[in-house]
């Protein structure tokens, strides 16, 4: 059940990148612009309400959270199935966001307590390998659906979300924090959602705003919601993020290079989805089936990263996956143009990339968690995935805002501009990464003998049916 709603969860956040053409088509008179927000609006929920909703599951439940979550998510699936406008479906998707924080989180909370503590470290690497691969299978799996329907993608997760609610009611145990934590930081949630939306909002309407007042307006006022939100958790007892743990270096490096490279990925998918449907001219399908193997490179390659990562530790593991990533689109600038050349160029970038997506997206969470105080554990998790999510929001805003409106005779200028961000996203990342120093077991805490039992699962009941 537990692996269900994450896979499910994290899929969602990029099946959609496939469907773009497909519900910009539908909507008459939207442009990329106004349908890029049905993939921010769910990853800026996304982010702002994972750590909240992992705290709020402390005090009432853990497996209270998760049912609720994966709920939401179901229902939000049904609403963006039969949305009648684009607004509405941005709308259905911020509560499927909602829901799947909601789900991220407690399913590791509830994960952790049953796993022998030797074994933590690779249960935490499992997890973290399953949202990549969920993350890197979207675009095929999307590109099969929509073939059907773009309302597909969203009708295929009911039926998941209702076998993952039995599952979960009759095998998981309810945990919660014996010690009641007070509830989590409402007011900075939004004041989060806030900041996010309107840096992503200047990015995405920069072109057609002209980056004139509006633009700056949306920036500073970002900045200045960002400051208020620093200030507000400096001050709340339960904040949306704890300042002491970006203070950890490891956690700071691994957290900032996370949403570097998350902001590479989520640029480079949409930047793949649109080029092969509208410069080379391929079905969704078949763009989907194209890039497929990418994901089938993460697959194999993630499993690996948790042991090299003990071996030479995540920098060095998670960098040299950022710079394969980045190769990639390096590849792509300099071999493809507006012929289709699949299997000389195309094919393989995406096996170059789908690597590095293998071994970097599980060593962000290694990396972050390896030098944590056991009881920080499951809210550094918590916190770099939202700083992810947000860096996914800001990766979509930007390539949106680099790309423009291309013409026939700009269209492979505009498109490179795009992969040079993604390149130089990907190496700021895998410089980030670099600089976390890697440490033996026996001179510091590992993986291995950090992923402890979090304090909020410290003394915990585990009560079957309540």
């Amino acid at each position: 059940m537990l692996a269900l709603a994450v896979f499910v969860s994290t899929l969602d956040v990029f099946i959609v990148n496939i469907a773009v053409p497909a519900i910009q088509a539908d909507f008459k008179h939207s442009t990329v612009a106004d349908v890029s927000w049905v993939l921010a609006a769910y990853a800026i929920v996304f982010a702002a309400f994972l750590v909240p909703v992992g705290k709020l599951g402390d005090v009432i439940g853990r497996r209270r959270v998760f049912a609720v979550g994966l709920a939401a998510f179901g229902l939000g699936s049904a609403l963006c199935a039969v949305s009648p406008s684009l607004s509405f479906l941005i709308g259905a998707r911020i509560l499927q966001g909602a829901g799947a924080a909601a789900v991220t989180p407690t399913s590791l909370g509830l994960l952790l307590p049953s796993i022998p503590p030797q074994r933590r470290a690779a249960s935490i690497g499992a997890w973290a390998a399953l949202g990549a691969v969920g993350a890197a299978s979207g675009p095929p799996l999307g590109g099969i659906l929509t073939q059907v329907g773009w309302h597909w993608i969203f009708i295929v997760n009911i039926p998941l979300v209702v076998i993952a609610l039995i599952g979960t009611y009759r095998v998981l145990p309810e945990i919660r924090d014996p010690d009641r934590p007070p509830l989590p930081d409402g007011i900075g949630t939004l004041v989060l959602v806030a900041a996010v939306s309107l840096a992503a909002l200047g990015l995405v309407q920069g072109s057609s705003w002209n980056w004139d007042g509006r633009v700056i307006g949306c920036f500073v006022g970002a900045i200045v919601l960002t400051a208020g939100f620093v200030a507000r958790s400096r001050r709340h007892r339960a904040p949306v993020l704890e300042l002491g743990i970006v203070r950890v270096p490891a956690f700071a490096l691994s957290s900032l290079s996370a949403a570097l490279f998350y902001g590479a990925f989520a640029a480079m998918l949409l930047g793949n989805v649109l080029f092969l449907t509208g410069v080379w001219h391929y079905s969704v399908l078949v763009a989907g089936l194209a890039l497929t193997p990418g994901p089938i490179m993460a697959a194999m390659f993630a499993p690996f990263a948790g042991k090299f990562v003990h071996r030479v530790g995540p920098g060095l593991v998670g960098g040299v996956g950022a710079l394969l990533f980045g190769s990639g689109s390096g590849m792509a600038v300099l071999l493809i143009g507006t012929d289709p050349t699949y299997w000389s160029r195309f094919f393989p970038a995406m096996l170059i990339g789908g690597m590095g997506v293998g071994l970097a997206m599980p060593a962000f969470t290694i990396a972050a968690t390896s030098t944590l105080a056991p009881q920080k554990l499951a809210t550094g998790i918590g916190a770099q995935t939202m700083f992810r999510q947000i860096g996914s929001t800001l990766g979509v805003a930007a390539f949106v805002a680099i790309l423009g409106t291309p013409t026939k005779a700009t269209v492979i200028h505009d498109y490179n501009n795009t992969r040079w961000f993604i390149i130089s996203s990907a190496a700021a990342a895998a410089l980030a990464l670099a600089l976390i120093r890697h440490r033996r077991p026996s001179a510091a805490p590992t993986a291995g003998n950090v992923a402890a039992t979090p304090k909020s699962t410290e003394g915990a009941s585990a009560q079957p049916g309540q």
